[in-house]
């Protein structure tokens, strides 16, 4: 789109402007005082914010409870390392919600530059980092299927945790240029946070392009590997012997999918200037965007809250149902290290 003075619904939205629609400011910004001068005039507007009002209360109650189980409630692992991480990352990107929801209700950035430039770093960091975890954990449960023995003998917690540090070091780099390009603009009294590339013509399209490929494309594509390998010696081993962990690998694959997808999908509309009008392309990466903060609530629900079974614990406490579910698969996972340890063990007395 020309320009996207109009309106900055996420700071995780790619809204810009560049050399290619730096003579069109004016107009826009015009046309932005006059129609976005608050949410409340528009429905989309007031839908999304609605929505995101529950991805901030669920995504910091629900990440906070995880937090505080994962993290003071149960005994030091990896897969409680793995969760506590995961939760952290998404409390965060949920506390910054509030800057946004507020921004989105007056159109008027009233933080200042430093604000505009870290709430946008912390959006970006979370989406790294969330990704790359969703990828450890998949890494993680894949090598423990295929080399039992080894998993249980070198998997620790000191080792994950810095493999958590790893990762939120390359979550961080990744997220940098999304501060220094982020700038602060007042027309008419109404100040805008928003992405300024006008320094370099092709500085929009290559961050765009490195978020789409290190935070979609190839965590995307480790997911589907490390999954499709799981099933494949799961049912040729026969440990599996119900379909329900099936059912979890693949709606973690197609969630996954179904949140990221939307945003990048019109963010590489947006930039490469196809021929929507600007009206979808606004929509679509303000749904867009909405999705993907959905993840950061959803993430409690599929790999903490789905691994128990909530009809046959329904009368348990809540702490008692996310204690339960964390350590499932833990304990799962110990059973099978355990008897494929035995079996390889086995096998190795006959070669």
């Amino acid at each position: 789109m020309d320009s996207n003075f109009d309106f900055n619904y996420e700071e995780i939205v790619d809204y810009s402007y560049d050399n290619n629609s730096i003579n069109n400011n004016s107009l826009t910004e015009e046309i932005s005082f006059k129609v976005h001068t608050t949410c409340f005039t528009e429905v989309m507007c007031l839908l999304l914010l609605v929505v995101n009002v529950i991805i901030f209360l669920l995504g910091i109650g629900g990440n906070g409870v995880v937090i505080w189980i994962a993290g003071f409630r149960m005994k030091k692992s990896v897969n409680t390392t793995w969760y506590l991480s995961l939760a952290v990352s998404d409390f965060i990107f949920c506390s910054f919600l509030p800057f946004n929801i507020a921004y989105s209700v007056t159109s008027d950035w009233i933080f200042g530059l430093f604000m505009c430039k870290f709430t946008s770093f912390v959006m970006f960091l979370n989406m790294f980092s969330s990704i790359f975890l969703l990828v450890i954990i998949s890494v993680d449960r894949c090598i423990a299927v295929i080399f039992p023995v080894w998993a249980q003998n070198h998997r620790s917690v000191g080792k994950a945790s810095f493999i958590i540090v790893l990762a939120w070091f390359v979550s961080a780099a990744l997220s940098v240029p999304s501060m220094v390009y982020r700038d602060v603009q007042h027309h008419l009294g109404i100040g805008r946070c928003m992405n300024n590339y006008t320094s370099s013509p092709y500085t929009h399209e290559i961050i765009a392009m490195s978020r789409f490929v290190f935070g979609f494309v190839i965590p995307f594509l480790l997911i589907i590997v490390c999954y499709t390998v799981i099933i494949l010696r799961l049912k040729a081993s026969q440990i599996a012997k119900s379909s329900k962990p099936f059912k979890i690998m693949t709606s973690l694959i197609v969630t996954f999918f179904l949140c990221w997808a939307p945003y990048h999908a019109f963010v590489l509309i947006e930039i490469y200037k196809s021929s929507l009008s600007n009206d979808i392309k606004t929509n679509g990466l303000r749904i867009g965007t909405t999705v993907a903060a959905a993840n950061s609530f959803l993430n409690p629900v599929l790999y903490v809250f789905m691994g128990s079974d909530f009809r046959k614990k329904f009368k348990s406490s809540v702490f008692s149902k996310i204690e339960n579910a964390i350590g499932e698969e833990g304990r799962t996972m110990s059973r099978y290290l355990s008897r494929s340890s035995s079996v390889d063990a086995k096998a190795s007395t006959h070669i």
